[in-house]
């Protein structure tokens, strides 16, 4: 990875991961902080992959209905091209990009950036999910989220798949997936 000299007095960016299982408000949290960084005036410019179309092709949707505009791209590296003269980039769904996205997440943070991640941190078996690992050992600031176990009520860390699909990427919502702690995400795949 070739990374462009700082010139003096020039201020580096840094990553931001917000983590957690499915329904645990991580797209939630990705808009409020980029709404937070538009009042403030900042160069902001946010993306999702363009995989990524099950309530909207050209926003980030939370759970809750709240949205906010972003840019689809097929390929991490685009992330580059199109990011202009942001000061802060918004990333959703990281877990859908390739194994490249940690490396520009550096790169545009070594440009001045802040980089704000969101994504799943494990997939539907409890594996770390995609470039998320990589992402997380790279971060400054690490928020993982959680969710509540609708089977227990306790802390919920695991996104459960209710079907018999074996693919890692199945985009779906509370038809497919539900939210669940250790023991119980532990029982129900047993």
């Amino acid at each position: 990875m070739f990374i462009e000299p700082m010139m003096p007095g020039e201020n580096i960016g840094w990553i931001e991961v917000i983590c957690g299982s499915m329904f645990s408000g991580k797209t939630e949290e990705l808009i409020r902080r980029l709404r937070r960084v538009q009042i403030a005036q900042q160069k902001v410019q946010i993306f999702k992959p363009a995989v990524d179309v099950r309530y909207h092709e050209q926003h980030i949707v939370s759970h809750d209905e709240n949205s906010i505009p972003s840019i689809p791209v097929h390929h991490s590296h685009q992330l580059l091209l199109l990011c202009g003269d942001a000061q802060v980039i918004g990333i959703d769904e990281a877990q859908f990009f390739d194994e490249g996205l940690p490396e520009v997440c550096d790169q545009l943070a070594y440009r001045g950036i802040r980089v704000i991640v969101a994504g799943l941190d494990m997939d539907y078996q409890g594996r770390p999910f995609g470039p998320m690992p990589a992402l997380l050992a790279k971060a400054e600031y690490i928020t993982k989220l959680h969710a509540i176990c609708v089977r227990c009520g306790n802390i919920a860390s695991y996104s459960y798949r209710k079907t018999s699909h074996d693919q890692t990427i199945l985009l779906g919502e509370k038809d497919i997936y539900e939210p669940r702690c250790r023991k119980c995400f532990m029982e129900g795949n047993s």
